[in-house]
Parts: structure tokens; sequence; C-alpha cells
């Protein structure tokens, strides 16, 4: 073989072949790759989504539960979404909103809670080929009304929950007719209890983050995302920027020291993945927001 010989103008030769085939020869001319097209349009395929719906309104005359005196923020409407996690290897609905027979009643009604269009509407109109029956794993941030809102209307899925929520919601003995009827479905559904941490597909992408104290089982997710970049929803574990900012805990939660203890937590986490934080309820943020059919990927 001559010494500085271009490898691609040998001819003949078992030796050459092989030689040619284990050092990519079919490069030599200076064209692309053939196989870079395709890797580039699987990437594409594989790319995770996060679809944005908004699933109801909450309204307060005080919001002194909270841990916030009245002079100290305007706000007194809360925004109630609903999220759809589209990965490659699956679908993952994210919190329920309000019970869709809310709906029913146009505008506010007495109990200072509105729904304009159900989450099952949304998903028809939308066609983004799922809807309440054909979700691979569900989650709540926890099992408050505004969060299981749709619970009662899933017929498939594997539900995602914290030993501690579990509990809360199945209770037994005294005390067992204070559980969230609207989880009686729940009952029926496959699930995987969790006790801390759970990476949903395996990849890092989507995972839920314990984070007990706003209930006993309260969590949040976590999203991996190729271009909007690391996202952390936050359930309840705030309601307000004042809630954050102050590390406000409401009165009702289940555990205040447990809550404090899930904010810095969840806070180091976020801190250490460079993560956006999004308070859930915030109306004001939510209206910056893209929503469904929309999504960020």
């Amino acid at each position: 073989m001559t010494a500085g010989y271009p490898l691609c103008n040998m001819r003949g030769g078992l030796t050459v072949v092989l030689v040619a085939l284990l050092l990519g020869a079919a490069g030599c001319g200076g064209g692309e790759d053939p196989a870079a097209a395709p890797a580039e349009e699987s990437a594409v395929e594989e790319s995770l989504k996060l679809y944005v719906f908004e699933c109801g309104r909450l309204r307060f005359d005080t919001v002194e539960r909270f841990s916030i005196a009245d002079d100290e923020t305007d706000v007194r409407e809360l925004i109630v979404p609903c999220y759809v996690v589209d990965h490659p290897d699956g679908t993952l609905l994210w919190d329920g909103g309000l019970p869709s027979a809310v709906a029913e009643n146009e505008g506010w009604g007495d109990n200072n809670q509105r729904l304009d269009r159900t989450f099952a509407e949304q998903l028809a109109e939308y066609d983004l080929g799922v809807d309440l029956g054909s979700f691979d794993y569900v989650a709540f941030s926890h099992i408050h009304f505004d969060h299981v809102g749709v619970a009662g209307e899933l017929t498939g899925g594997t539900w995602l929950v914290q030993q501690g929520d579990l509990d809360a919601a199945f209770p037994e003995g005294p005390g067992a007719e204070a559980a969230e009827p609207l989880l009686d479905n729940m009952r029926n559904l496959e699930r995987m209890v969790l006790d801390g941490d759970h990476d949903v597909f395996g990849d890092d992408r989507v995972q839920i983050i314990s984070a007990p104290g706003h209930t006993p089982g309260h969590q949040v997710l976590f999203l991996d995302l190729a271009e909007t970049g690391p996202l952390v929803l936050s359930g309840d574990l705030y309601h307000f920027r004042l809630s954050r900012e102050e590390r406000r805990v409401p009165t009702f939660n289940f555990d205040a020291e447990m809550t404090l203890e899930s904010m810095e937590r969840v806070e180091t986490f976020v801190a250490e993945r460079n993560a956006t934080f999004w308070i859930e309820h915030d109306l004001a943020l939510f209206e910056t927001l893209r929503t469904a059919p929309a999504f960020y990927e």
C-alpha cells in the first residue's frame, strides 16, 4: 500500500474492502453521513412535550387561611390547571382540576368556583390522541378536590400515589367518612404506591419529587424539556408568590414543619437543576403561558 494514497481511490482486494468498512470509507468523498438525517428525525419524534390546560378558577374573599394578610396582596383569584405530559414511552396526566360538575353552572357558582370547559371537552376538541381512558399514568400533586376533579372519570392508567396520600384517600376506622368522595373511582384503577421520588419513564426526564406537608403525600413534578429547559410544577407547595418569597405555610396544611422541610428540599433541587418554577395556582403566570393545543418541549 503506497504511503499517503487516498483510501477512496484504492481498487480491488478483500483487505482494502475490510479496511474501508472499518474506517467508514463511505464518507471519504466528503459527503454527509446518510444515517444523519434519520437520526435527526428520530430525535424529533422522541421529544418530550408538556400541554397546559385551564381546568377551573377559584375566588376568595380573604386570603388569611394562606397565612397572608389581606392587605399584603390584592390577588383573590387562583387558576386551576391540568397538565398532559407526552413522553415517547407514554402519557402522564398531572393534576385533574375542578370537578366537571362545576361546569354545569354558568360563570361563578355560589362556592366561588368556576369551570368554563371540562377537561374532557378540551381533550376531545384538541384531538391530542389521548382521553380520560387512555393515559398510561395518572398523578395528582395531592388529593384535594381542585386537583383530583376528573378522578371519577378516569377509566385507565396507573395511578402514581405516595403512601401518605393513599392512606388519607382511603382511611379506615373513625374519620373514614372524611375521605374525598371524588377519589372513590380510583380504587378501581391500577396503582403504583410511592415512598419518595420516582422516575416515571426511567430516563430522568419526568420525575415525581416527594414534598409532603400540604397533605401527607404531596408531590411536585420535574420535567427536563429539551427546548424550554428544566421545569418544576409546584402542586400546592405554594399558592402565591409571597408564599414562596417568605415561606408562608397555609393554616390548613397537614403539617407545617414538614411543609417547610419540603420547601427547602424542593428549592435546593430547583437551584441544583437550574430549573424554572411554576406556581400552579398563579393566575398572572398562567396568563403568560402557551395553553393547549400549543405545547412546551
